[in-house]
């Protein structure tokens, strides 16, 4: 919270805001900063051979046989919640570990 106090003693038009508002503000920023180092930790201690893997590096060559649709939709996880499990196969190099530390 010190460091979103210390951002907002720097961001002009600070006096516009209220107290309420910037309260609201530095809780905000604590508990953003809170999930996301809870999220860091939970990666770390999970040991993913690739701790960085997100949709967006996904490389859909015609060679890889990726249906973009399909992944794009197990994004969102409505596997987990349907209690189903998801089979990679491919061949060597086409990104099976990269899938499913995506998928984890």
């Amino acid at each position: 919270m010190a460091k979103a106090f210390q951002q907002q003693l720097e961001m002009e038009g600070r006096t516009n805001l209220s107290f309420e508002e910037r309260l609201g503000l530095m809780v905000d920023a604590e508990w953003t900063s809170r999930k996301n180092n809870r999220m860091k930790e939970l990666i770390r201690r999970a040991n993913y051979s690739i701790s960085a893997a997100c949709l967006e590096d996904v490389e859909y060559h015609s060679d890889r046989k990726l249906n973009k649709a399909l992944i794009t939709r197990l994004e969102n996880c409505d596997f987990i919640r349907e209690y189903r499990n998801i089979i990679i196969l491919g061949a060597t190099g086409s990104g099976k570990t990269y899938l499913q530390t995506l998928l984890a």
